[in-house]
């Protein structure tokens, strides 16, 4: 669909109040316009480029971790609601991939998703007790994993949290994690 500049302005403006995390290529994509010019739709609504949308959410959202700490949680958590729901970003770099073929090693999907699981418990420590885990793709370098937690209840003592990982708009790995916790 072809936008007068208004109208792909205010598209734009809603495509990132409902992902703030989105760049200004998958923008450019779904427009159908070049990246300099979501640059100059995005400078001209005084939206900021993504790093900084990120840091604003972060800012606004951000519990502390008390389970383990920041440094080994994998991937940079953007949002933390403790016992609630988490959000955390991964940018797949060279390191995580399989040099031959340039797919995420799954290890890396998965810790991911198991740091943001005990990161979401709001107890002094957290343990991974039982793990049920699917991958849905393959994850390539320069793609961006954005894990969502969510903590579903108890079961058996546990505490279970969902965490679906994403890429884009396309699920890549889904896991039920059962957290052990200190305090229960």
């Amino acid at each position: 669909m072809k936008y007068t500049k208004k109208q792909r302005q205010e598209k734009l403006q809603n495509k990132i109040i409902e992902n703030p995390f989105i760049t200004d290529e998958d923008l450019a994509d779904f427009f159908s316009v070049s990246v300099q010019t979501i640059r100059l739709d995005r400078l001209a609504l005084s939206i900021p480029e993504l790093r900084e949308r990120i840091k604003h959410v972060a800012r606004e959202h951000l519990d502390d971790v008390k389970a383990l700490p920041e440094e080994e949680v994998i991937g940079e958590i953007i949002d933390l609601q403790l016992d609630k729901e988490a959000i955390s970003l991964l940018d797949i770099k060279k390191e995580h991939v399989f040099s031959r073929t340039g797919i995420a090693r799954g290890h890396y999907l998965f810790a991911q998703a198991n740091s943001l699981a005990v990161a979401i418990i709001d107890e002094k420590m957290a343990l991974t007790a039982k793990a049920s885990v699917h991958f849905h793709r393959r994850v390539k370098e320069g793609e961006r994993v954005i894990a969502k937690a969510e903590v579903k209840g108890t079961k058996d003592g546990k505490t279970i949290v969902h965490v679906v990982s994403n890429v884009k708009e396309e699920m890549v790995f889904y896991g039920e994690f059962s957290m052990y916790r200190s305090g229960k």
